[in-house]
């Protein structure tokens, strides 16, 4: 049976723990308001009781620390399916913001929009957080592909959110299958360890996925799983000849990790042995710092995971700066809206 908008204390008494099910929400449970905190549904409660639930109101979001803004395209698709939406203006999503500009502003009624305080904030923080790491990444790339491979480090449920961040940051691609088909495109990614552990030979696999991908799809071949990295990424292109494309580097840190020493040794290699347009591509614990020494030892492209993943959320706080036409504030606010001119109309 559909679950209805939540609406008052009441509706949640009847709710029990469904036997066997993902404890991750649905999307039906997030657009009808069960992740959001209890005391917004309270609030909705009072109010009613008072008969000021649909007290007209203006609420901003910032953060106190600087970073770049995503997230705002899922809380809009959040706000369609309200029956009365409330205007909302906000700063374009992938740009840069400063600490405590106000990024999003909200005007409508209280009941159009109050039940979801925790929800919109939540899906700000987490997408903000994302795409300010993944930021980072790509400047350190100086101009050179970043793909996402963070879905593996964060729960399922969000994977999708997370990479598509990434991609609103600058990320060239993504490896999640969903996060990928969502913004339009094909995901992307080549082989795991696992295959080659199987088959049991690098090239003896190289031969096998040459066999079976698209011909228009890029011949990209793990070298570090049985021989030295430099042995068998020769082997590789003797083996895939113009067909190779690139040869990525996933060494692990038992082994000393992907080095720019190591980047810098297999792309000489390369160079010399006439396969100079066969993409070395690193990944394995990538930092913005080791990007930036990838660079100078010869790196084409990289491969990101837990950097991204693991970038620090965007606490956002949401304040009633009008309400009924007044500008108020809490202590320590500034009553009344604060301009913000980079602000545009979205809903």
């Amino acid at each position: 049976m559909p679950l209805k908008r939540l609406d008052s204390q009441k509706d949640i008494v009847s709710f029990h723990e469904t036997e066997g099910r993902l404890f991750s929400a649905t999307h039906e449970e997030l657009l009808t308001g069960w992740t959001t905190d209890i005391y917004f549904l309270k609030t909705r409660d009072v109010l009613r009781s008072a008969g000021l639930l649909e007290t007209p109101v203006t609420a901003e979001v910032f953060t106190r620390k600087s970073g770049i803004f995503a997230g705002i395209e899922e809380v809009l698709r959040l706000f369609r399916t309200f029956p009365e939406p409330p205007v909302v203006e906000a700063v374009p999503e992938g740009s840069a913001f400063e600490a405590k500009e106000v990024l999003m502003r909200i005007t409508g009624t209280y009941e159009s929009f109050g039940l979801y305080e925790t929800v919109l904030l939540g899906m700000l923080a987490s997408s903000t957080g994302w795409a300010t790491a993944a930021r980072e990444c790509v400047d350190a790339a100086e101009g050179r592909n970043v793909l996402c491979f963070g879905a593996r480090h964060v729960h399922p449920a969000v994977a999708p959110v997370m990479e598509r961040a990434a991609k609103i940051a600058g990320c060239s691609a993504m490896s999640c299958i969903l996060a990928a088909k969502l913004c339009g495109e094909e995901p992307k990614g080549t082989i795991p360890h696992a295959a080659i552990l199987i088959v049991g030979d690098t090239v003896r696999l190289a031969k096998l996925y040459d066999s079976q991908i698209p011909a228009e799809e890029p011949r990209i071949v793990l070298v570090d799983t049985f021989k030295d990295e430099a042995e068998e990424t020769i082997r590789v292109a003797e083996c895939l000849g113009d067909k190779l494309s690139g040869i990525r580097l996933d060494t692990p840190g038992e082994r000393g990790g992907v080095t720019p020493d190591l980047v810098r040794e297999i792309r000489w290699r390369l160079d010399k042995a006439g396969y100079s347009k066969v993409q070395v591509i690193a990944t394995g614990g990538l930092t913005p710092d080791r990007i930036r020494l990838m660079n100078d030892a010869g790196a084409s492209v990289y491969g990101v995971g837990s950097y991204i993943t693991h970038g620090t959320q965007r606490d956002m706080t949401m304040d009633l700066k009008m309400v009924d036409g007044r500008p108020i504030a809490k202590r320590g606010r500034l009553p009344g809206i604060i301009e913000n001119q980079r602000l545009e109309r979205v809903l």
